[in-house]
Formats: structure tokens, sequence, C-alpha cells
């Protein structure tokens, strides 16, 4: 609506000319794109204090699991120095867990989580070659305490609740207010643009130019707000590319899809139920580290469909 408003004064003016106040809209203009840029910089996290959260984790041969993400805690547990971190980078948050030095982890592990409001839950561990990694999922949020056993002996480590991965930036919310003073600013940028040409060189049309242009830059991105933001409401699938993926992914083990449903979470999350139609003897959690891959996918339910070879 904002846009159209501006593309009809903007058209009204070029056919019709009035006289412009160089003196005092070229300073508000400057006013306007300050406070814009200002306020972009301020939704985009440069509040932060340069809390970014980078992953870089490989999946499959070599794993760097020095994890400088404010995630990983260093803990000595029964005279044995190991780091626990959590594991989400586009996976289903696990507990990982590696001794200090690259050695081998250490044997009957535990982690017993402690929320706020007293709820407990104990995870097991796998060995995944040269770390330990949690079989269940960790639940949100990811703030607890975390009590690490070994051989008996326990030691505790406290884990808040951070902006992952960020997440804002995946968030409609967050991007209708970073489009919108954004979009300010680039339309401020064009104004003082046509307003300095027109002043110097006696283009008034530059002005009104300045405004089309600008109504043409809202336009399109609300266009594109809307359309996204209109695929939540209608529960379509949130990415088609995830979808055909995560096809893949199955259907590379010579199985088939028998039924794929794909969901958003939440900023940055995706659900999925999968059903597998298969001759061979996988469980699930074959299905669940093959899906492991998939940016984004945050909890999978998968059922397996046994058929005759």
């Amino acid at each position: 609506m904002i846009a159209l408003l501006i593309g009809y004064e903007s058209v009204s003016r070029l056919l019709a000319p009035v006289p412009i106040h160089f003196s005092e809209a070229i300073p508000i203009a400057v006013l306007g794109l300050c406070v814009n840029v200002a306020s972009a910089w301020l939704l985009s996290g440069g509040h932060d204090d340069g809390h970014s959260h980078g992953h870089a984790h490989g999946h499959g041969g070599h794993h760097d699991h020095a994890d400088d993400d404010g995630e990983a805690r260093q803990l000595s547990v029964a005279g044995v120095a190991v780091t626990l971190s959590i594991h989400e980078d586009g996976v289903p948050p696990r507990f990982r867990l590696v001794a200090a030095g690259g050695g081998p982890p250490p044997s009957d592990v535990s982690v017993e989580t402690i929320r706020p409001d007293g709820a407990r839950q104990r995870f097991s561990f796998a060995d995944r070659g040269g770390y330990l990694e949690s079989r269940d999922e960790i639940p949100e949020p990811h703030a607890f305490i975390a009590r690490v056993t070994v051989a008996g002996q326990s030691t505790d480590a406290q884990f808040e609740e951070h902006d992952h991965h960020g997440a804002h930036d995946r968030d409609n919310n967050m991007r209708a207010a970073v489009i919108h003073v954004i979009a300010d600013a680039a339309v401020s940028v064009l104004v003082i643009v046509g307003l300095i040409l027109a002043r110097t060189f006696g283009w008034l049309w530059m002005d009104p130019i300045a405004g089309i242009i600008g109504a043409f830059v809202i336009a399109s991105w609300s266009f594109g707000l809307i359309r996204d933001t209109g695929a939540i409401l209608l529960d379509m699938i949130p990415s088609a590319r995830t979808a055909e993926r995560l096809r893949g992914a199955i259907e590379g083990l010579g199985d088939r899809v028998l039924d794929l449903h794909l969901w958003r979470l939440g900023p940055g999350h995706l659900g999925a139920i999968v059903a597998i139609a298969t001759e061979s003897d996988r469980d699930a959690d074959v299905y669940r580290a093959q899906l492991a891959e998939v940016p984004a996918l945050s909890h999978v339910t998968i059922e397996v469909n046994r058929i005759a070879a």
C-alpha cells in the first residue's frame, strides 16, 4: 500500500511539478537515512557484542571438535579432561563429548539434564569414532544443568539458550522489520540523490523519478515477504529443495519413500514425517543418520515398512 501511494504521488508530481524546498527537504532526508541505517544495524544484530555462533563441523571423516561457539564446556570428570558440546549445525541437536588432546573418549558415560522447572532427562552415548554422541535429541530450549557422569563420578556444566545460526534472519517478523528500515533507507538515498540533482541542474523531474524507483523497491521486497509468509500460513512445503534432498538421501540407499510430510517448526527448524518401504533390515536409526546432513531438519519421525524381496 505504501509503494502504491508513493508511486501515485510521484507520477502526479512528474505530470504536474510542484516547488521543492531544498533547504528543508535534503536535511530531513539525510536525518531519515541516518535513523534507518542505525535501525537496520541494530535489527541485524549489531548490538550483539559479537556473539555470532559460527559452526564448522564436518560429517563423516575428520571432525573438528573445537567448538568455539559458546556451547562447548571443558570439564574434568573422574580424572579425565573432556569437552561437552551441543551440536546442531543443520542437524537435530545432540550432545557430543570428546577427550582432550584427541585421545580416545572415555567409556561408561552418561549425561543428565536438569532444567529450571526440575525436569530431568538422561542421555546415553554412542561411539561415533573419535567422539561420543548422545543417542537422543536434546529438546528445546537449551537452558539446563548438564550432569556428566564418567565411571560413577559426576560434574555439572551450565548451558544457556542462545540465538543459534542467525535464526532471526529466517524469522519473518524480524525479516519484515529489517526490510522496512532497509527499504526506507534505500528510498532516503534515492530521495537525497534526486533532490541534489534537481537543485544542482534544475531537474525537478529527478525527485518524482526517485520516488517511482523507491516504490518499485518497496513493492518488490514486500511481495517476496508476503509470498513467503503466505506459504507458512497455508502450510505449504517450506522448502522444495529440502524435500528433494531428503527424498534423495533415502532413495540413494535403494529404498522407496512412500509418504513425506515436511513442515516448519520455527525459524530455521523443519520437522519431517517419512514413511519408507524397504527390502533390507535397516532400522529407523540408520535413516536418521542418513538424514543428518539435511540442513535445518530438527525433528524426524521415521516409519519403516518391510516388503518382501
